[in-house]
């Protein structure tokens, strides 16, 4: 990757910082944050090594607040989870409760996503989820949705085969233009993603075990309906 290249696609989109933490937040993002943040310093990152004994790895684009992540974490014990999200105040979030809930299998970036999935060792991630992300609704925002060819790139070399892309959203739009691209993928690329939907139940349904999330509750508050997409790694 050249310099511009590199420089271009540090820019962060959003915000990544908000009201000033809570001492307790403070506390914990000086004391244990360190001990469970990742660090991008190796050009390959090799996820299994980022925790103790797991049976498997799983990775969250833009995690929020953490709820779900937390959830996944303290439901799963077995399974090590990495977090990705660039706004401090969620971050610090999230640390509060792998404090509260004793949570030893969550390692967290405090950073875009695209620079730990362009540097994960191939075929190293079981499940990503993908929820509710920044949809930027206006066109001209477009190309700033997380849902691109590079990272559907970075996400099918970094998914092993069968393992699992969790997409939720509450915009049409987003929807349909996850759906576009990751059908445009599989032309270019060769079946790669594959919606394992088989009826419209299957996407109006939320995931197995699935706690909701705020911004889910928020949509559904103001009327959108959630769809809920599931593709599996050939």
């Amino acid at each position: 990757m050249n310099g511009e290249n590199e420089t271009s696609r540090r820019h962060v989109y959003g915000r990544t910082k908000g009201k000033t933490l809570k001492p307790r937040q403070a506390n914990l993002m000086e004391t244990l944050f360190p001990r469970v943040s990742i660090s991008l310093e190796e050009s390959t990152i090799e996820p299994r090594a980022l925790f103790g004994d797991v049976e498997e790895v799983w990775l969250e684009v833009g995690f929020g607040g953490g709820e779900h992540l937390a959830h996944q974490a303290e439901t799963h014990p077995r399974a090590g989870i990495m977090g990705c999200e660039p706004f401090v105040n969620g971050v610090a979030k999230l640390v509060s409760e792998i404090d509260a809930r004793g949570l030893s299998n969550v390692r967290i970036l405090n950073d875009d996503a695209r620079f730990l999935l362009e540097r994960l060792a191939p075929a190293s991630l079981a499940r990503v989820f993908i929820l509710y992300p920044d949809p930027w609704p206006k066109k001209r925002h477009n190309k700033r949705r997380f849902i691109n060819p590079e990272t559907l790139g970075f996400l099918a070399r970094a998914l092993r085969a069968g393992g699992e892309l969790r997409f939720a959203s509450d915009i049409p739009d987003y929807i349909a233009w996850t759906l576009a691209h990751v059908s445009r993928f599989n032309r270019e690329e060769g079946e790669t993603f594959l919606w394992t939907a088989e009826c419209a139940a299957d996407w109006r349904t939320p995931y197995e075990g699935w706690p909701g999330t705020r911004y889910e509750a928020k949509a559904i508050r103001e009327g959108r309906t959630p769809c809920y997409l599931s593709f599996r790694r050939a």
